[in-house]
């Protein structure tokens, strides 16, 4: 079983923040609706979505990655339910 971390924003210098929402901005698959936006817009909505605590930033210790997901997504993982 993973051992998933819960990441404060406050912990990440605000570089490597920018860093991790950059990247996972310019995934492939990562939808933004209908239409295009550009990397800045994305990276600003990312952090809208973090700061108001609906995305949450976790960190998988056993295969070292890490992913943004819902409040709730993160609420299931973190209490170990299983999602599928």
């Amino acid at each position: 079983m993973a051992d998933l971390l819960d990441i404060p924003l406050a912990r990440l210098a605000p570089d490597v923040l920018a860093g991790l929402l950059e990247e996972f901005a310019s995934r492939d698959g990562t939808d933004y609706g209908d239409r295009e936006l550009s990397l800045e817009q994305k990276v600003a909505q990312l952090r809208r979505q973090l700061d108001s605590g609906d995305m949450r930033l976790l960190y998988d210790s056993d295969s070292e990655t890490w992913d943004l997901v819902s409040r709730d997504m993160a609420r299931a993982l973190l209490a170990g339910e299983t999602i599928g």
